[in-house]
């Protein structure tokens, strides 16, 4: 029987996507994601804790995303947990936990837009899924992103 691997994140980008691309037209987009939590503590006091992500989108997913997200927006994003490792420049090994993600969906105010009125920004959501398999796309492991 096969387990399951599923994340379901909503949280604020940290940074605008950047876009890599590979030899045989491949494309990565990567960035992180902010999720805050807001609970109160034993003494009644407001605490907010925040966790970063690692994102990676990978082929038409990634280039759409290069294209409407920006550094701030609201977006839930589905995917799966993947950990991997790489040996960087100076021979140490290192480590990185990240999403990647199979679709998304941008929330809240149009890029650009001032939020008020029809006309010129009201929220709306914006849903893209990856038609591509990343058991299609060659990766290369040693790479650290």
């Amino acid at each position: 029987m096969s387990g399951v691997n599923k994340v379901i994140l909503i949280g604020n980008l940290g940074k605008d996507p950047d876009l890599r691309n590979f030899e045989g037209g491949n494309v990565v987009a990567n960035f992180t994601l902010a999720t805050t939590e807001v609970y109160r503590d034993r003494n009644g006091n407001k605490v907010e804790q925040t966790e970063w992500h690692n994102i990676a989108m990978w082929g038409k997913l990634a280039e759409i995303a290069g294209k409407i997200l920006r550094k701030g927006a609201k977006v839930y994003i589905e995917g799966r947990i993947k950990n991997r490792s790489w040996e960087d420049r100076e021979g140490n090994k290192r480590y990185i936990t990240e999403i990647v993600a199979e679709n998304f969906t941008l929330l809240g105010p149009r890029p650009g837009g001032n939020g008020t009125g029809a006309q010129g920004g009201t929220d709306y959501e914006m849903s893209h899924s990856n038609p591509d398999s990343e058991k299609d796309m060659i990766v290369d492991d040693s790479l650290p992103f």
